[in-house]
């Protein structure tokens, strides 16, 4: 594969983006199998691994990777990321300095090396300070530990915001950031991805098969799939909206020669602002799919024609995994208290 600019790090990576996070009890638990897949998709020419400590769940992906790139390190971009939920103790998890530090020398463990590439606050945290998390990431950037650092899931003020701290009080800042994006979720394209692009920052999307609904698995009117992604996202994969699109999608697909899936994929590296798509095959199966699909490139009519089914710059509908902040999520930050009401009808 054709390679693309990280951003402005230097790093250049693979237009796919090999994502981990089916690996391990949480999707195939078979770790030899796993580890076949990651060697397939780096014999391909996939040069960039995502995974995460939570995946797998509780670092098994981690370990998984890192048995995969014994005698292959030197030639993978590697990213992980740091927030998530790692026990029961209320800190073992988020985004201070305290468990960052513990955080990445475990990861760095699980992952057999000395260094990690990309290291990436995997959500927002608006219990910590923001100069906070830049000051524990960029002590680990001048440790050797981890080679550049990146943000998942952060609206765009709290890029800038993240930006504007970094440049203020001189630290290491985020040089990428991931999104979810998708035929289906498209409001990324309104702020998030010029944002980055102003900032010169690297963009790895996360979903670009919309969970599963740009495979065409999931149907209107069709069989009800029951697995652990719709125990997961059921609002998602039942959304009829969503599903409405994905209907007018599959013959425009076939109009053009290809899958729903191939055409899903090729739509989310298209973007001048996406440096690569993640993918997240379970199975030897799923990747050989994807990969045959790598070097598609839809033309202007296609894309004029999936614009007109779902609006550039639009979401059909919220993911039931997407960050909502604190001022929606929180009804005391949305409604001013009772006394104050009742001040206000006297």
């Amino acid at each position: 594969m054709k390679t693309r600019e990280l951003g402005r790090t230097g790093i250049r990576v693979s237009p796919y983006c090999l994502g981990t996070m089916m690996f391990g009890q949480a999707g195939n638990p078979d770790h030899d199998d796993c580890v076949r897949i990651i060697h397939r998709a780096l014999d391909s020419g996939i040069n960039f691994i995502d995974t995460a400590d939570v995946y797998g769940p509780h670092g098994e992906s981690e370990d998984i990777v890192g048995k995969a790139l014994k005698g292959r390190r030197a030639d993978i971009v590697l990213a992980t990321k740091v927030n998530g939920t790692m026990g029961a103790d209320p800190n073992r998890g988020g985004s201070s300095r305290r468990w960052i530090i513990t955080e990445v020398e475990q990861s760095l463990r699980r992952l057999g090396t000395d260094h990690i590439d990309l290291y990436q606050v995997h959500h927002p945290d608006p219990h910590t300070d923001i100069e906070e998390t830049l000051s524990a990431l960029t002590d680990l950037v001048r440790s050797g530990k981890v080679r550049a650092i990146g943000s998942s899931n952060l609206p765009a003020s709290e890029i800038v915001e993240a930006q504007w701290v970094a440049d203020r009080r001189g630290l290491h800042r985020f040089r990428t950031e991931q999104p979810a994006y998708s035929i289906l979720s498209r409001a990324v394209e309104r702020e998030i991805l010029p944002v980055c692009g102003r900032y010169g920052m690297g963009v790895l999307v996360w979903s670009p098969l919309a969970m599963g609904l740009l495979t065409g698995r999931y149907r209107k009117g069709g069989p009800t799939v029951r697995n652990a992604r719709m125990k997961w996202v059921p609002r998602h994969l039942t959304d009829e909206r969503k599903l409405d699109a994905v209907e007018r999608l599959i013959p425009l697909a076939e109009e053009a020669g290809l899958s729903l899936t191939h055409l899903a994929m090729a739509f989310a590296i298209t973007h001048p602002g996406v440096t690569s798509a993640i993918i997240g095959p379970r199975t030897m199966e799923h990747l050989e799919d994807l990969l045959a699909g790598a070097a598609v490139a839809l033309d202007d009519e296609v894309l004029d024609r999936i614009d007109r089914i779902v609006a550039p710059g639009t979401d059909i509908g919220p993911l039931d995994v997407s960050y909502t902040p604190p001022s929606v999520q929180l009804p005391a930050l949305r409604r001013r208290s009772a006394d104050e009401r009742a001040a206000v009808a006297r």
